[in-house]
């Protein structure tokens, strides 16, 4: 029986721009997704990038003007890569013109924006995905199945950071990134690791946080500009289970090109995870006999779905890429009925609202509730 289509409009044609055609193109080739995926048309604001994008990658049409791509009544899906203070007027649009979103994090600059976002979604009733893949990934469901089936015990903290190096350098220009719109290193990366934190402990209800601006200025073309935003972004955290923790998100880590780590402590076990190994979580456990206990390996493969549909054989890995397409056939088979959304923008709004409230902590240099 055919299946039927939805039309795919991207917007950006960058590093996530690439990401998301990728995952597209995939994840029907891999899952048995409730519709078939036509990529229709990608939009750049510069036509070469968007001629360039629309060979490379399959699209069948290109456009420098991705509000008239919004508009077009043939495309279904509006899939978004812009730069954060275009999520909110490009996610409207798409939601007036009845088109389910696909956005990437962090979903809006403000809570009140991603609020306004995630309540235009669901009055228009059409399914939205902000851009989480990390927690695709079939080692994070399994910590969290472990931690779920009380393999850990009662849990006691947990530590998250994301970091990378690719602010490090002071010559690194001032770009969308550095702007107040743009959030910062907390919201850009931090993001990722308060939805981690959540994602295996459950809710946070307060926050300490302290954000630092390392690098005040950067070069731009009409000259020095003054930065804003934080460079390296941390908070204490409590959680609703009693569980305390902290997050960190660092965008001038010298020498990290990819850190998502977590450690989670209970009072019968741990795991720990680096995404720079992410095909593999340890874990110790305290009913291991003395002089036997330590942390072993689990390497992803068939048994932690939905690995087994890339690849039959354990220990050969997946990829960055591969955690998109899994993103994507979450989000398809949501808009065909077959499932909830992964991560939708009222999820989405929910980790913004803790930036805002480490944000704020770090200005007030207090305790916030969540």
């Amino acid at each position: 029986m055919k299946k039927p289509i939805l039309n795919i409009g991207l917007i950006g044609t960058g590093f996530m721009g690439k990401a998301h055609a990728l995952g597209f193109a995939a994840a029907p080739r891999v899952f048995d997704l409730t519709h078939d995926l036509v990529l229709h048309t990608v939009a750049d604001v510069f036509e070469g990038a968007a001629l360039a994008a629309a060979r490379a990658y399959g699209f069948a049409h290109h456009t420098t003007d991705w509000r008239a791509m919004v508009a077009d009544p043939a495309i279904d899906v509006i899939s978004i890569t812009a730069p954060n203070a275009l999520h909110k007027e490009m996610s409207l649009a798409a939601i007036a013109a009845g088109k389910h979103v696909y956005c990437e994090k962090p979903l809006a600059p403000l809570a009140a924006d991603a609020l306004e976002m995630a309540v235009a979604a669901e009055a228009a009733e059409v399914k939205t995905q902000v851009g989480f893949n990390y927690l695709c990934n079939p080692m994070l469901g399994l910590a969290r199945q472990m931690i779920e089936a009380g393999e850990l015990g009662e849990l006691r903290g947990i530590r998250v950071i994301h970091a990378e190096d690719y602010m490090n350098d002071p010559a690194t220009p001032y770009s969308f990134r550095h702007d107040k719109a743009g959030g910062g290193a907390l919201a850009d990366i931090g993001s990722h690791a308060l939805a981690t934190a959540e994602f295996l402990c459950g809710p946070i209800t307060r926050v300490l946080g302290d954000c630092v601006t390392m690098v005040p200025e950067r070069p731009s073309p009409t000259g020095p500009r003054r930065v804003e935003v934080d460079d390296v972004g941390r908070a204490f955290l409590r959680f609703a289970s009693g569980a305390t923790g902290s997050v960190e998100g660092n965008w001038i880590s010298t020498g990290r090109k990819m850190q998502h780590d977590f450690e989670v402590y209970g009072t019968k076990g741990a795991l720990a995870f680096s995404q720079e190994h992410f095909n593999v979580l340890t874990y110790f456990s305290t009913q291991d006999p003395k002089g036997r206990q330590g942390f072993r390996r689990i390497e992803a493969g068939p048994d932690h779905a939905p690995y087994g549909l890339f690849c039959v054989a354990a220990g050969h890995q997946l990829g960055f890429n591969d955690l998109k397409a899994i993103e994507v056939a979450g989000f398809v088979n949501a808009i065909g009925g077959k499932g909830p959304e992964p991560f939708n923008f009222r999820q989405g709004l929910r980790i913004q609202g803790l930036v805002e409230a480490i944000q704020t902590s770090s200005t007030q240099e207090a305790w916030i509730g969540v």
